[in-house]
């Protein structure tokens, strides 16, 4: 259910590392769910530097604005403008249109970053 590939965050983001010290980040297909349909997403500017854990935008949804949180510190390089158009990528393609960042990370990944596994043993947890 959840791509092996990706990293995962408690707060439901994930983050997909290009393997050229970039990576997309967006929320999972969880997150997407508890929020309902996406109608607006707000992102940072491309030169924008954030530390692991900080916020980096927003999401709206018909039923509530919830934060998104950097997985891991780095730069954003570019934002994904479609969603400006069509926030609704959030929800049908989380883990391809609708990704949010693309980053140039800076140093090592958060260690408390969770693979596939842990992310769904953890989504798990919560649902209890």
């Amino acid at each position: 259910m959840y791509p092996a590939e990706l990293k995962y965050t408690k707060n439901h983001e994930y983050l997909r590392p290009l393997g050229d010290g970039t990576a997309l980040v967006g929320i999972t297909h969880y997150a997407q769910e508890a929020l309902g349909d996406v109608v607006f997403v707000s992102l940072p500017e491309p030169g924008t530097r954030l530390g692991t854990g900080e916020e980096f935008g927003t999401v709206e949804s018909v039923k509530t604005v919830s934060e998104v949180y950097m997985p891991s510190a780095g730069e954003v390089l570019e934002v994904n403008t479609e969603l400006e158009a069509h926030p609704e990528f959030v929800n049908e393609d989380p883990y391809g249109q609708g990704w949010m960042i693309k980053l140039r990370l800076e140093g090592e990944l958060d260690s408390g970053l969770l693979d596939a596994a842990g992310y769904e043993a953890h989504v798990m947890s919560e649902s209890r």
